[in-house]
């Protein structure tokens, strides 16, 4: 070891300035800092885990320190207002804006290279239509074939799924609150219905995951007693069976026994401090009829409430058999959401959140062609949730084929998440995504509510400015025709020609399969009503 090396120049200093400051009798002050980094420095050479701090002793530790604020320097400084990771600055700022009620106008000109690949519009109409109340809406299980007994008004803009125990119980109550005021639903996750879901008496969507949580019984496995008790309450409009998200798809979970509060074990039926499981599949059904049929059951014990399911996509053969299940059986789900795999969550593998399942815009595209094909899309509703934002990217998604939307991270954003991405750590900056009660006590509830309505109201009324130059009255007229994607710097295509859309009843042809798109030529002979695997015989 050549301790005369530049690597221990900071460590050589700290020992002669210690022998000089005790030999000159200096300040204590000097003498202290001295023999601490001479301390910190015999540390890092005796130690054996990190070779840098070996080699670099207390140089090491600057290094660690910058690696540290690294994502706090980038957001602050160097971050470019249009590139999203995940989101970009424009998007949060104006979410920011339109939930503090500041102006959301732009001068000068968009930040955007509309000639680059990619780049998407909406084609404005040279007779635009009056703009319409903002307030749209969708009626979910009220087709004439399969009337239900309590139907659902719903918005085209809605909260997406995210738990009590995710999310700090302030947040909930804001969220909810917002959404009781503004008149849109809220996702409850699949952490059950907590008491701060009921307080302010928002319309809630309850999600069933895998847990069965809010309707389990000792062993785990499904409760109707428990079900019954929760979803007839009049505050939970429709429920939803989570068979996947789009940030995890085919991922359990598991909160830490530590985590497990005595809130969060009586919201969602567990044990205080046990391990609280989130199973990777479900145990109540094991095939596609099956599936069916506990959502029918579900939908029955509910008293008739509209019942779907939300998933990503993944093996297409697996929900193509839940499609042919529907034809077998005749029972169908009220509506679908998907979820891209673009999708958010607050803790997750990476090989999952950057490789695992389809993207919103292929999946969309799969189950909103697979229910045309089937003669079915008119009477199930699609709901679609993955980074969805401003009006255009509702109005870009309703485009593809989904009938409303979904959102998690922008009602994250309009409740003061500044995207530190801690959600994982319970040290979250601005309360929303912690259980530490002086964390969350800075997120004033009162406020944050209105900012949620805000939001809200403010991104409708720009949808509603954005149709109308297209020249239609609601969201539900848009089509692929009125999409523009730009494929290079000189050609520019329709959605309407660029992406594949089948029609009413082609799926029930065997004779037009073979030239129908490869995923539906390939697969759908392969699916089965009665298996998720594919039939290869």
């Amino acid at each position: 070891m050549n301790l005369l090396s530049p690597r221990y120049l900071v460590f050589n200093a700290s020992i002669v300035t210690l022998l000089a400051s005790l030999a000159l009798k200096a300040p204590w002050e000097i003498t202290a800092v001295a023999a601490a980094l001479t301390i910190v420095g015999i540390s890092d050479l005796l130690q054996t885990k990190r070779a840098l701090r070996r080699n670099y002793p207390i140089l090491a530790h600057f290094r660690f320190f910058f690696e540290s604020i690294r994502p706090e320097i980038r957001q602050y400084f160097l971050e470019d207002d249009t590139v999203a990771e995940p989101f970009s600055r424009n998007q949060r700022s104006i979410v920011y804006q339109r939930a503090k009620q500041d102006s959301d106008k732009r001068p000068f000109g968009t930040q955007l290279d509309v000639y680059a690949p990619g780049y998407e519009w909406i084609n404005h109409s040279i007779a635009p239509a009056p703009e319409q109340d903002p307030n749209f809406r969708i009626e979910i299980g009220n087709h004439p074939d399969c009337p239900r007994a309590q139907p659902y008004s719903a918005s085209v803009f809605n909260i997406s799924a995210m738990s009590f125990g995710a999310l700090s119980a302030n947040a909930i109550l804001a969220l909810n609150g917002g959404a009781k005021q503004g008149g849109f639903m809220h996702d409850t996750g699949e952490g059950s219905i907590s008491p701060y879901h009921r307080q302010n008496g928002g319309d809630l969507v309850w999600e069933i995951g895998s847990g069965y949580f809010g309707c389990r019984d000792e062993n785990g496995a499904f409760s109707e007693e428990r079900f019954v008790a929760n979803a007839t309450a009049p505050q939970v409009k429709m429920i939803e069976l989570k068979m996947s998200q789009g940030a995890k798809p085919g991922h359990g979970g598991v909160l830490p026994g530590a985590k497990v509060t005595i809130e969060i074990a009586q919201t969602r039926g567990v044990p205080v401090g046990r391990d609280c499981i989130s199973p990777s599949r479900h145990s109540a059904f094991s095939t596609p009829i099956e599936m069916l049929e506990f959502i029918d059951r579900l939908r029955t014990l509910s008293g008739g409430k509209p019942t779907g399911f939300k998933l990503a996509i993944g093996h297409p053969w697996e929900f193509f058999g839940i499609v042919k299940a529907m034809l077998a059986t005749g029972i169908v789900p009220d509506f679908i959401v998907v979820d891209g795999g673009e999708g958010g969550t607050g803790a997750a593998p990476l090989e999952f959140t950057d490789h695992v399942g389809t993207p919103l815009q292929e999946g969309l595209l799969l189950v909103h062609n697979t229910l045309v094909g089937a003669n079915l899309r008119d009477k199930i509703k699609i709901g679609a949730s993955g980074k969805i934002i401003t009006a255009f990217d509702i109005a870009r998604t309703l485009a593809l084929g989904a009938d409303w939307c979904n959102s998690a991270r922008g009602f994250m954003f309009s409740l003061g998440c500044i995207q530190s991405q801690s959600c994982h750590t319970d040290r979250c900056p601005t309360g929303v995504a912690t259980q530490d009660p002086s964390r969350q006590r800075a997120l004033v509830v009162p406020d944050k509510i209105q900012r949620v309505a805000n939001f809200h109201e403010n991104t409708m009324e720009a949808l509603a400015q954005l149709i109308a130059a297209a020249g239609l009255t609601h969201p539900s007229q848009l089509r692929p025709r009125h999409l523009v994607r730009r494929l290079s710097h000189n050609q520019v295509k329709l959605a309407s020609a660029l992406l594949p859309y089948l029609e009413k009843g082609e799926l029930l042809d065997p004779s037009q399969l073979s030239r129908l798109p490869p995923v539906f030529g390939q697969y759908w002979p392969m699916a089965q009503a009665e298996s998720f695997d594919p039939y290869c015989g």
